[in-house]
């Protein structure tokens, strides 16, 4: 089944503005034209009306007479066409059928008794009523005429007409003035109008530019300037009052990016003032366990126990301080340092010590045959890599294949991290990268689970890199994949390297 072609609508306001005018004025002019027309047309037939009232009924009556000469010598011998316009039909009928037909021809004014008038056309002049006013007959033999028929002296019926072709012909030529008047009329007034909408939308085109100027802003973090508020017209318009809203929600909106950048720089600055702070007595506390557990007298087990406890909770504790920390730095923007990496070294070192760690795992390399350099923070992307595979070995169960890509794609360097395990729940995929999130625990196999920031740190480290990292997962599936712009271009030849 065909769909039927829609009709264009003008999409902007401006345009649906110009097009409404236009088109009220086109239904404006059509009904000026029509009645214009009608009331010629009309105007006219009363005159032609008037004039069949006015010649009577002699030229058909004489049509009795066909072949004699009048008494007083004026007509011809075909019928008396005394004070008969070119043009003037006649048709005398007797018990309903027309015995006689003639018409006045120009020139010499003769008359012609030879009208071929068809069946069809008697018929039409046989149903005329015989009430002396003014009826249209179309006759095929002579087009449209306005005919009068009244009754005779001898019992016939006689009928008069008169030719159309005058009042058609008028009717037609102010048809096509008009047309030609209100095209004109129509566009003139179409480019005047669209000027006119034009110059009165523009404060609202103004609000609609800096609408999209804010909507490009990156809103989401980090202080944002909004560019100047729109213009405002007339208060007492809808535009004015448009202009005016629309500049009082940018202030709420300011004022509101405002004081969430103030929070979010004092809590920024209360993580690394804790985490600083933080630093001395975990490490206080951690020293003390591991003196104490180096005791060379006897200790209770509970105690050993206990102390064993203490120093691998604040390792732990330790570890996410200084993560905590590094976290608070990247949000300041501090500067990382920026030196040629070898790339490939780093992730052949990162799997090889996941490989230690994770022996229940199957590791996979693939790695390509030139080294891969990006500049930036050796220590950092290291970290970037550990963490990667950290998350892939503590959320995944053990004899999980863990496969580790490194390739050069134009000018970034692509690392992936691609797991056969379980993989990560749809809930929780959007907010993989945020802080503090945790997987469920049925996907974990670590003790009490991890801090929730590794692939925050992750994250935000590439981010300081200047590259993006993302992540694909559904069961049996799940792929983390990191860019880095590279120092240099390299090669895309791989080997295989199983670990």
């Amino acid at each position: 089944m065909s769909r039927r072609p829609r009709v264009p609508w003008p999409r902007t306001l401006r345009a649906r503005l110009t097009a409404g005018l236009v088109v009220l004025l086109a239904i404006s002019c059509a009904a000026v034209g029509v009645a214009a027309v009608i009331e010629l047309n009309g105007f006219l037939t009363r005159r032609v009306d008037q004039q069949l009232t006015d010649v009577g009924s002699r030229f058909p009556a004489s049509l009795e007479h066909a072949g004699q000469k009048p008494d007083d010598h004026d007509g011809d011998e075909h019928g008396d066409t005394r004070r008969q316009a070119t043009g003037t039909f006649g048709a005398r009928l007797v018990n309903g059928t027309v015995v006689n037909a003639a018409v006045v021809r120009p020139g010499d004014a003769t008359t012609d008794l030879g009208v071929p008038l068809s069946a069809r056309d008697r018929q039409k002049l046989a149903a005329v009523p015989a009430d002396g006013r003014g009826h249209s007959v179309h006759l095929s033999a002579l087009d449209d005429y306005r005919v009068v028929a009244s009754p005779g002296r001898d019992g016939d019926v006689l009928i008069t007409g008169l030719p159309l072709e005058p009042v058609e012909a008028a009717v037609h030529r102010l048809e096509a003035v008009a047309a030609i008047v209100f095209g004109v009329a129509l566009a003139a007034t179409g480019v005047a109008g669209a000027l006119w909408v034009r110059w009165s939308l523009r404060p609202l085109s103004r609000v609609a530019a800096t609408a999209t100027r804010v909507s490009e802003l990156p809103l989401a973090s980090g202080e944002v300037a909004l560019p100047p508020r729109a213009p405002e017209s007339d208060p007492r318009g809808e535009v004015g009052r448009v202009a005016a809203a629309f500049n009082r929600m940018l202030g709420h909106v300011e004022d509101a990016l405002t004081k969430r950048h103030a929070s979010e720089e004092r809590l920024r600055r209360f993580a690394a003032d804790a985490s600083h702070e933080l630093r001395t007595p975990v490490a206080s506390v951690r020293g003390h366990a591991e003196l104490a557990l180096l005791h060379p007298g006897p200790v209770p087990p509970e105690v050993t126990r206990a102390l064993e406890r203490i120093a691998a909770e604040s390792s732990r504790m330790g570890e996410m301080v200084d993560e905590m920390l590094l976290l608070a730095r990247l949000d300041a923007g501090r500067p990382l340092e920026s030196r040629p990496v070898d790339l490939t070294r780093l992730v052949l070192d990162a799997v090889t010590d996941a490989r230690a760690a994770g022996p229940g795992h199957r590791w996979a390399l693939d790695l390509p045959e030139e080294p891969v350099t990006v500049t930036g923070d050796a220590h950092r992307l290291q970290q970037v890599v550990a963490n990667l595979l950290a998350n892939a070995r503590g959320h995944t169960p053990a004899g999980t294949k863990v496969t580790v890509s490194l390739s050069a794609d134009g000018p970034d360097a692509v690392l992936t991290v691609h797991d056969d395990g379980p993989g990560i729940p749809a809930d929780i995929q959007p907010d993989v990268f945020e802080r503090f999130t945790r997987a469920d625990h049925r996907r974990t196999n670590a003790p009490g689970g991890g801090a929730g920031l590794g692939l925050s740190i992750v994250a935000a480290v590439v981010r300081a890199h200047g590259g993006g990292v993302e992540v694909e997962s559904r069961p049996g599936s799940t792929t983390f994949t990191v860019r880095v712009p590279t120092e240099r271009g390299a090669g895309n030849n791989r080997a295989r390297h199983p670990q």
